[in-house]
């Protein structure tokens, strides 16, 4: 099956599932991946454990990393190769506006509309949605040290934000996928679901619930 999309990014919450689906994607399609590398911020294990102290530099430091590594999108001839990421900028203002007071805000503000304006918007956008409840599950279970310090609490903020922005992008085609009751890594067949949904076009924001098999 061809692609009919040439840059594709898949987003969501902590723990939804964004790096195994753009694996899979990557293999079947061919394509160039762009993968954030979250562990290498320096700031965020304290900001888990003390968010007022180091919300500011852990997100500053998320935005100009997120931003030199999207532009590899930009550098890339997208009739040529196919490329899925992982995240997208506007993922980093979510985190700002939940984490970063009045003051810091208003000058992030002023560095995000500088760096936002230069990069490639994606041609889909796939969001992968769960209940917090799942969320907790998967993060729990892959066992990453500097998640530990997650409050049960954020992660319901998060996942309340990534709604709240899915319902208000119109930026561009995105697909809501309900990832409560599949697997795209354990069960081909979800994955399978998937790939031949978005075989079709997706006009403007649309949801995609289909059959569990978990």
């Amino acid at each position: 099956m061809s692609a009919i999309y040439n840059y594709i990014v898949v987003e969501g919450p902590i723990g939804v599932g964004k790096t195994s689906l753009v694996e899979l994607l990557s293999a079947h399609f061919g394509a160039q991946t762009i993968m954030e590398q979250a562990e290498e911020n320096p700031f965020l294990s304290g900001f888990y454990k003390e968010p007022s102290k180091y919300a500011f530099s852990a997100q500053i430091f998320f935005l100009t990393s997120r931003f030199r590594q999207l532009q590899d999108a930009n550098q890339v001839d997208l009739f040529q190769q196919m490329v899925v990421a992982d995240y997208m900028l506007e993922k980093d203002r979510i985190f700002a506006q939940l984490n970063l007071d009045s003051h810091e805000l208003r000058l992030y503000n002023d560095l995000y509309g500088l760096l936002e304006e230069k990069l490639v918007r994606p041609d889909l956008v796939i969001f992968l949605s769960a209940e917090t409840e799942t969320l907790i599950r998967r993060i729990n279970k892959r066992g990453r040290g500097y998640e530990s310090g997650i409050a049960e609490r954020y992660i319901e903020e998060v996942n309340q934000a990534y709604h709240q922005w899915f319902f208000q992008y119109d930026r561009g085609p995105a697909l809501q996928v309900n990832t409560n009751g599949i697997d795209f890594v354990k069960n081909e067949g979800d994955f399978r679901k998937l790939l031949d949904k978005i075989s079709h076009p997706v006009k403007g924001r649309e949801f995609f619930n289909p059959l569990g098999s978990i």
